[in-house]
Parts: structure tokens; sequence; C-alpha cells
């Protein structure tokens, strides 16, 4: 584990935009951030919190989504204390979703971009037909509904956040991934990447990435941070990013 990497990241945890996009909320409960407005609410915490208390922490945080009838995650770290925090989520009615590794690399490092294939280009995009693309693409990469990510990337976009690239072939969306700014916290996140199977193996991914270093370079980023699945972890730490923790989301549902 790298201590001063891990630390860096520790201190964007809890980060608040300003200004905070139209129809979201972020409002602290103690040490907790509290999200709401997006497709399902969001609480994470500091690496520390007190034991003292925490279960009715825990139980706060149910009722304020139960009383609005959404579903929350509640993002924990491999790191965090106490370490039976996920013990006292699951007790709470929380359902883990599968762990994955918190991956930083220095921007400037990654920039070299990879040859694409042939029948694939790379291009940036804003508009909310494109936007909803990626969601049907995604769709039919997990096998179930993404249409919600659409109005995501839309108000993602409007707010100035988020920078969104698509790889096409023959005119339709085969991969998109998305360069997510924190601003005054030298990080950005990489996310997206999901890749149609058939165009998978083929750089496609790698490019994307590369593609979001050169942006994030430009804006001033130093760090780019993943949550990377098993799938995309080998990949990117062949890219050099570094493994400093694992994430592991925990949902409540009302």
């Amino acid at each position: 584990m790298n201590e001063s990497l891990l630390a860096a990241y520790d201190r964007t945890r809890r980060w608040i935009p300003d200004p905070i996009p139209a129809g979201l909320t972020y409002e602290l409960d103690g040490p907790l951030l509290r999200v709401s407005g997006l497709y399902r609410g969001f609480v994470e915490g500091p690496p520390v919190l007190d034991p003292e208390g925490l279960d009715e922490l825990i139980a706060r945080q149910c009722a304020y989504f139960g009383a609005r009838g959404e579903a929350f995650e509640w993002k924990t770290r491999g790191h965090d204390r106490p370490a039976d925090l996920p013990d006292r989520l699951t007790r709470a009615g929380f359902v883990p979703e599968p762990a994955e590794t918190v991956l930083i690399g220095v921007a400037e490092e990654l920039r070299a971009e990879p040859p694409l294939p042939e029948d694939v280009t790379l291009r940036q995009v804003t508009a909310d037909h494109d936007l909803r693309a990626i969601a049907e693409m995604e769709s039919v990469v997990w096998g179930e509904d993404w249409s919600w990510l659409a109005d995501d990337l839309i108000r993602r976009v409007a707010d100035g956040s988020t920078e969104v690239l698509v790889a096409e072939s023959g005119g339709r969306v085969v991969s998109a991934a998305w360069l997510v700014h924190k601003p005054g916290t030298r990080f950005a996140g990489l996310w997206g990447g999901s890749t149609l199977k058939e165009f998978r193996g083929r750089g496609v991914y790698r490019a994307l990435v590369a593609h979001r270093a050169r942006l994030a370079v430009a804006s001033g980023v130093d760090y780019l941070q993943v949550d990377a699945s098993e799938d995309s972890r080998p990949i990117l730490q062949r890219l050099g990013f570094e493994a400093v923790t694992t994430t592991t989301p925990y949902v409540w549902q009302p």
C-alpha cells in the first residue's frame, strides 16, 4: 500500500462541488457526506469513524432515504475503521455489491495513446442523443436496464463536471467512458469503459484511458483514480496504475 497516495486519495472523500449542481443535495450529517437527487442516494465518511454511536448514525441514514423512498449506497473502503463497519451495515439491511480495487495513476504518465483498430474512432460527446446511445450500449453489455445512466450523464455534462468519450464503429457506440473532475483536489475519476463483447481485447479501453489522461492534464489534474473491476484492474496496472485500497458499495433498499 502506498501510504502517500492513499492519504492523498482519502482527502478527496466527502468532496462537495461548488456550486452544487441543480437538483442535487449535498449535506453533512456528523462525519458523513450525504448526497441525494442521484439515481440512488450516496453516503460516505472519512477513513475512521467513531464506533460509539455508529449504529445510530447508520439508522439515521436509512430513515432519511426511507422517508424519500430511495435506495442508497454507503461507499466503504478496505482500510476503513472500525473494521466491523461492513458487519454493522449488513445487520442494518445493506447488501454488498462486488468489491473493486481503487487504483491511482499519474495523469502525465498515461497520455501515450495506443493505436485504435482501423474500424473504430473516438470522439467527445455532449448531445443528449449521444448520451442516450451510451445508456443503450451499457444495457446491452450488462444485460439489464441502464436507461438511468442517460439522465445522469446529461446532468453531469450540463454542470460541467464530466467529459464523455465514445468509441464508435459503423455508426454505433461500442464503448464509452467519462472523466469526472473534482476541482481543488488534484484528482479526477475515470468511469465507464464498458465495451461490447466483440470489440474487447483490441485496445479500445486503453485508448479511452489515454485520451482521458490528456484531457485531465490539460485541466491541471495530477492524478487519475479508478474503482476497477477484476476485468479492468490488470489492464490498468499494466499501464502504470497503483492499487491503494479496495472499495465495496453497500446498498440499502427502502
